[in-house]
This record gives structure tokens, C-alpha cells and sequence, in this order.
């Protein structure tokens, strides 16, 4: 190449089921082209829901395309400096490179594991720190003029500082591109219509106030079907009971591979079929739990807690945070059932903190003539329905089907190891 030559820009047009085309300039095309990238082809989209909604077979990859676009149509519409609209559209790209096998199934291990969440594993891979990563994201965004640090900070912001507030809210706002793009998409692969929100009058009505992203008034009725939409999506599918089971399933194969925590490590690097091969290979109590889900023998659930009074409460919530107790009664209520160690399991994914979803929806902006208003901090069937559990059931125990008889009656008639 002559001195001083600049190599030829390269622009990819993908189609995508849900957006349409999606065009990746030089910087995307060439992360998407890297190992870390490309192995999100084989993490599913929304871990076993597959088993229940059979189409939901789509993946981190198309997600991440997804959040890509919506990302870049929000800088655009904002009329956002070059800059800012090239790193946001670059976060967005990269922000679920952290992900397990199975999406979100294995995010207590992780934290169990590793001390970290996926969004913290997602910015050591940008940055190249992770030891089970190839280091190819950050040597790709440095070729194109990107700085690693800049895209880290945005994708796994600080408490304090980082990004500047608007860039922050396209990718981890009330309606951010994350969650427009995941709703549709998840809708649209598992059949369930709630997540079918109005997208393109959400693009179009967004505004910038200061740091903050609004809404022009006249796109009140698609935040209110987005706020509605999530909250059906999480009941529906996301926290649909068969579900549940089969996450609890593949969490309970993982928590008992022998030498566990140490040995789980590297599982945070691999594919879904990685794990499924590996796990299964691994034989015992983990080999039998993953071949169930491989035949679909699905647990049960045997017994569910909606309200619980606060000791109850308080008692299964040091449960959540302390794994090693939890497994324990698991396997004190399985051998009282008479039955092999993972028999029996708990579902406390109904206690896991989400934050303040009422501060948070209370954050969004409505801009009419001249002033913005948060209708959304006021209390109203749209903020119930938003910041409603994601489940209906606090606690749930599940076992596996020759036991479940067992196991009812265990619960029915002696519950004093519980909380």
C-alpha cells in the first residue's frame, strides 16, 4: 500500500429477521470477525427456553447485531458527535461478550465462581484481561482507532463518572437499546406476543435533555406498551416454571461437578454445546442432570411460596446468598425424601435483587410544549404492572419425577428445615 494510503472503508450489509438490514462499518465488521465475537453463535438467547417455546433458538450474536443497530439509529436520532455515535454503537456491540452458556442460567455461579457478574467478564474481555479469552477485542478495536477503555467503561460503567450520562442511558436506561432490541426479538422467536412493542415510535419520539434520554409526549402510549410488554415477557417466559426447572437443572449438573467451585472456571468461556458435552462427560449426579435435559425429563415443581412473611423472607434470602447452605438442604430434603443427592432443588430466583424498577421507571421523561414530566413516579396501573415481580412465586422447590410424590409428602408433613 502507497505511503500515506488509507485502506478502502468495508461496509457489510446483514439481514436480520427483526430490524432488517443491519450494515456494520470496518470497526464492527472486524470485532464481529473475532473469536470472542464469534462465539457468541453458540450461547442461546434466552438459555432452556427452547424447551418450552421451541423456535427460541436465537442467540447472543443476533442480539448483539440487534443492540448494534438500535444503538445507531438512537445516536443518529440525537444527532450525537461522530465520536460518541461510533463508541456507543461499539459498546452495544460488545456488551454481552461476558456471557455463560445458557445466557443468564449460570450467573450465580459466576459470581459464586469468579466474584464477578457478566458484564464485569464483558469488560475484562474488552480490555484483554481475561486469561480464557484470545485478546483479539482489544487489539481490534485499537487497529481502528477505539479505545478499549473508553468502550469498557461504557458497556460496565462505575459507580461514578465514566461515560458521559446520554451515551450511558442508550445502553443501560428504563428503555435502552438492550431491551428494545431483546423484547422484540425474544417475541418474535418464542411466538409470545407482549414483547411485540412499538419500536419504531420509541425511535422516533426520543429526545435529549441534558444527560438524560425522553420522550416527546406523543410517544407516551409505546413507552406505556414497553413498560407493560417487559413486565409480560418476564412472567410469560423469561420465569415461566418449565423454564425455571431446566435452569435449575443445568445449575444443580454445574454445582456438582467434583472439585466444584475451582473447576467451574472455565466454563465461562464455552459454548452451550461445549457445556453440555463436557458436563455430560463429567458422569455422576452432573452426567445424569444434563442428559435429563437432553431428553427433556424436566423436573416438576413440587411446592410454591408467593407471600412471605419477613423471618420466612429473610431466611431463604441468606439461602441466595450463601449457595453452599442452599445446596446443602437441598440435599437434606432429598435423602429425607429417600433419594439421591440433586433430587431435590430450589428455585430462589424470585428473592435475586432487581435494583429500584420503581426509581428507575420513574426516571423516564415525557417532553410536551416547552417542560418535561415523569408521569411514571406517580403511582398508577402502568408503574404496577412495570415494577410488579418478575415472578409470581418468591420461593419454589422442584424435584425430579420419581420423586416428586415423595417429596410432596415430605413437605407436607414436616417443614422444619425450612426457612
Amino acid at each position: 500500500m502507497p505511503a500515506g494510503s488509507r485502506p478502502l472503508l468495508v461496509r457489510k450489509s446483514i439481514f436480520d429477521p427483526v430490524h432488517g438490514t443491519v450494515v456494520l462499518d470496518a470497526p464492527a465488521l472486524a470485532l464481529v470477525n473475532t473469536p470472542e465475537f464469534q462465539r457468541l453463535w453458540g450461547i442461546r438467547q434466552t438459555g432452556f427456553a427452547h424447551l418450552v417455546f421451541p423456535g427460541a433458538n436465537h442467540t447472543r450474536l443476533e442480539h448483539s447485531l440487534g443492540t448494534y443497530w438500535v444503538a445507531g439509529r438512537m445516536a443518529e436520532h440525537l444527532s450525537l458527535a461522530a465520536h460518541d455515535q461510533e463508541l456507543v454503537r461499539t459498546a452495544a456491540l460488545l456488551h454481552d461478550l461476558g456471557h455463560a452458556p445458557f445466557s443468564h442460567t449460570f450467573d450465580q455461579s459466576m459470581q459464586e465462581t469468579l466474584g464477578l457478574g457478566h458484564e464485569e467478564l464483558s469488560r475484562a474481555r474488552i480490555l484483554g484481561t481475561d486469561l480464557n479469552a484470545p485478546g483479539e477485542v482489544p487489539r481490534a478495536l485499537e487497529r481502528h482507532g477505539v479505545a478499549p477503555k473508553e468502550v469498557a467503561r461504557l458497556v460496565d460503567p462505575p459507580a461514578r463518572g465514566g461515560a458521559p450520562p446520554v451515551l450511558r442511558a442508550i445502553l443501560h436506561g428504563a428503555v435502552d437499546a438492550d431491551r428494545i432490541d431483546y423484547l422484540q426479538r425474544d417475541a418474535h422467536y418464542t411466538g409470545v406476543a407482549h414483547g411485540a412493542i412499538d419500536a419504531v415510535r420509541l425511535l422516533e419520539t426520543v429526545r435529549r435533555s441534558g444527560g438524560r434520554l425522553v420522550f416527546a409526549e406523543k410517544g407516551r402510549s409505546a413507552v406505556e406498551g414497553f413498560l407493560v410488554g417487559r413486565s409480560l415477557m418476564y412472567q410469560t417466559v423469561y420465569y415461566h416454571k418449565t423454564v425455571r426447572a431446566a435452569e435449575l437443572m443445568a445449575q444443580a449438573a454445574l454445582e456438582r461437578m467434583p472439585g466444584y467451585p475451582e473447576s467451574a472456571r472455565p466454563v465461562f468461556a464455552w459454548t452451550d454445546a461445549d457445556w453440555l458435552v463436557r458436563v455430560r462427560e463429567a458422569g455422576g449426579r452432573s452426567g445424569e442432570l444434563v442428559a435429563g435435559l437432553a431428553t427433556r425429563q424436566l423436573y416438576k415443581r413440587v411446592r410454591a411460596w408467593g407471600e412471605l412473611d419477613p423471618v420466612a423472607r429473610r431466611g431463604w434470602h441468606h439461602l441466595l446468598t450463601h449457595p453452599s447452605e442452599r445446596r446443602a438442604l437441598e440435599d437434606e430434603l432429598a435423602a429425607r425424601a429417600k433419594a439421591k443427592p440433586g433430587t431435590v432443588l430450589i428455585d430462589l430466583g424470585g428473592l435475586e435483587p432487581r435494583g429500584d424498577p420503581g426509581r428507575e421507571w420513574g426516571e423516564i421523561g415525557l417532553q410536551g410544549e416547552g417542560h418535561t414530566t415523569f408521569p411514571f413516579r406517580q403511582p398508577s396501573l402502568w408503574l404496577l404492572l412495570a415494577t410488579r415481580p418478575p415472578s409470581e412465586s418468591a420461593v419454589n422447590v422442584y424435584a425430579a419425577r420419581k420423586a416428586v410424590p415423595a417429596v410432596e409428602h415430605l413437605l407436607a408433613r414436616d417443614t422444619s428445615l425450612l426457612p
